[in-house]
């Protein structure tokens, strides 16, 4: 079955097999809906209760499998028992904060001195520069770690070499056949690494080493004799869930347990500056992926892209409540900024620049765009067109970009192809983003380079006109048993979609635009009941002629559920991403709300 709707997309229902839902029922006492959902997302029997019950004492491997960890972890010990000064190099997206605060506040609870150090993108750009190399250095720093960066980084790590100061590479972008000079480049995603968990996020390679790390420093009872409490890692999982949701990693095997108890140990509010920042953004409920990715994730980034690049990485190794509370009021005042720049440069390039519907992947440059926006416009292109999309801003000839992907088209590995036939200064990144710097000359050169890669691939790719449903169900399924019943599949994200769904022959009762680009609709159903629903930057887009209207048109909706907790109330609603009008869906799908 498909149906083509207002934004000319076909809807299909996704396939599963029946006889898997009669089995998961039967066996596992699970409702219809819940057994078909996990037969969509075709989780192996054996795997179902891990699934439904995700733990990370039956899923956490041996981190000594990771290449490089042996060593990494030796060093460490090393620089413990010599109470050598360690200096970690983080990044300044919230994945590179969370890593640099879960590193810093390990050695915090052990008492080991150490020092961070977050580069100014403007002025240093992404990764390991010689000015901080040589700033932890001068500051008394034997031995620096760098987390969510250094893979790349030969002529940094050569210039820590010459300096007699050994670098520790906690990372999981890709990287070349050649690796630069570091004593251990810890990363599933280095060329001749093993360990199968390429999916981690840099948070996730964090904990992994400091699980090595502890199991090491236990066995050599170096806790006993020193008359100190063993770090319990669990309380890191706030971190870690964090960097995983915001680095938009799959949330499948490890990850899924990382954010699934990360989020209860998220309603301790133990992390003083996580606790900070969502009151003021004015979180009352219990915290999701949700507001991890789309509310305090943008706020700890936003100080990378227009305000002070290490507040994200201060604000959750602080300890003092003062200076927490001023970094958190800081960021919330970048994030407001960034928005307004976005918007003007959104508008500007909507406006000035056309877009060659031909092309596979979008390139455009332009000159001294704003360097911590071009992300997020590349991510809202990418979004808009479902095409792979690259930003460069062009500066005294020398152009920064950011790149954001679509599923299927290895963003990260292109980008290091470009660098080794010296189109691209350097760069790096991983699956669905990536980074790079360029001479003016040679864009055009990259543009055609780009799109003669994606050209051998596009076959392989879904359609982009195709949006996948899990199943039809009735009004009355917006109910908070419904809800829960769906959300236990939770932690969504990459790799574990939240579920969409149809709603037919709905009738338009009142709408309003709430903000500037979102429609607020009440919806009446064929039993009575009133549907509360919201859709997401519809205004000036196909969906707005149809929600704004006052003809009294029957309509189908496609979309998710949410539940909305204000002052203590809880109302089940839906968030619209299409619609249809005056058709009916006839398939042969069950009814979903039993």
């Amino acid at each position: 079955m498909n149906l083509s709707s207002v934004l000319g997309k076909d809807w299909i229902s996704k396939n599963y097999s029946e006889e898997t839902v009669n089995f998961l029922k039967d066996n596992f006492s699970l409702s219809e809906i819940l057994s078909r959902l996990i037969a969509i997302r075709n989780i192996k029997i054996e795997e179902v209760k891990l699934f439904l019950n995700p733990k990370i004492k039956n899923l956490l491997p041996n981190p000594f499998i990771l290449k490089d960890m042996d060593k990494a972890v030796n060093r460490t010990i090393e620089a413990i028992i010599k109470k050598e000064k360690i200096g970690i190099f983080g990044d300044y997206d919230v994945d590179g904060a969370t890593s640099t605060a879960i590193l810093g506040n390990y050695f915090n609870e052990i008492n080991h001195e150490m020092e961070i150090y977050i580069p100014d993108r403007k002025t240093e750009g992404y990764g390991p520069s010689k000015q901080g190399f040589d700033k932890l250095i001068s500051n008394g720093v034997k031995l620096i770690f760098t987390v969510d960066c250094g893979t790349m980084s030969f002529d940094t790590i050569d210039f820590s070499q010459k300096k007699n100061t050994d670098v520790l590479v906690l990372d999981h972008h890709q990287s070349e056949l050649k690796l630069p000079n570091a004593f251990s480049i810890v990363n599933p995603n280095r060329y001749d690494d093993k360990s199968n968990l390429n999916y981690l996020c840099a948070a996730g390679v964090c904990l992994m080493f400091l699980v090595a790390l502890n199991k090491k420093l236990r066995e050599l009872k170096w806790f006993v004799k020193n008359k100190k409490r063993e770090p319990n890692l669990i309380n890191f999982l706030d971190l870690v869930s964090l960097g995983t949701v915001c680095d938009v990693v799959p949330l499948t095997g490890l990850n899924r347990a990382i954010v699934s108890q990360g989020l209860e140990i998220l309603k301790k509010k133990s992390n003083l500056g996580l606790k900070t920042l969502k009151n003021i953004c004015g979180i009352e409920s219990n915290l999701t992926t949700y507001h991890l990715g789309y509310i305090l994730g943008p706020r700890i980034n936003a100080g990378g892209r227009v305000g002070k690049c290490s507040h994200g990485a201060n604000l959750l190794l602080s300890k003092d409540s003062k200076e927490v509370f001023k970094i958190a009021s800081e960021l919330e005042g970048f994030n407001k900024e960034r928005k307004l720049i976005e918007s003007d440069m959104l508008k500007n390039i909507e406006n000035n620049i056309t877009i060659d519907q031909n092309e596979s992947v979008i390139v455009l440059s332009g000159h001294n765009w704003h360097g911590g926006i071009i992300g997020i416009i590349a991510a809202r292109l990418k979004d808009k067109y479902n095409k792979p999309t690259v930003i460069i801003s062009v500066e005294k000839g020398l152009g920064r970009a950011s790149a954001r992907s679509i599923l299927g088209f290895d963003i990260g590995t292109i980008i290091i192809n470009a660098v080794q036939n010296n189109i691209l200064k350097k760069g790096g990144g991983h699956k669905m983003a990536g980074g790079f710097t360029i001479d003016e000359n040679k864009i055009e050169e990259f543009k055609i380079f780009i799109n003669n890669k994606f050209s051998k691939i596009k076959k392989k790719l879904t359609k982009n006109n195709v949006l996948f449903f899990d199943a039809k169900i009735s009004p009355s399924a917006l109910n908070e048993e419904f809800f829960y019943q769906i959300n236990s599949l939770s932690p969504f994200g990459s790799g574990n979609p939240e579920p969409r769904f149809v709603i037919e022959n709905l009738e338009l009762l009142k709408s309003f635009i709430v903000g500037e680009r979102h429609i607020k609709a009440l919806l009446s159903a064929p039993d009575g009941s009133v549907i509360k629903s919201m859709t997401f930057n519809a205004v000036k887009t196909d969906l707005e002629t149809y929600l704004l209207s006052n003809k009294r048109k029957k309509i189908n909706i496609f979309g998710k559920l949410t539940l909305n907790e204000w002052k203590g109330q809880k109302n089940v609603e839906f968030i619209i991403d299409d619609i249809s009008v005056n058709k009916t869906i006839n398939n042969s799908v069950p009814s979903s709300n039993g």
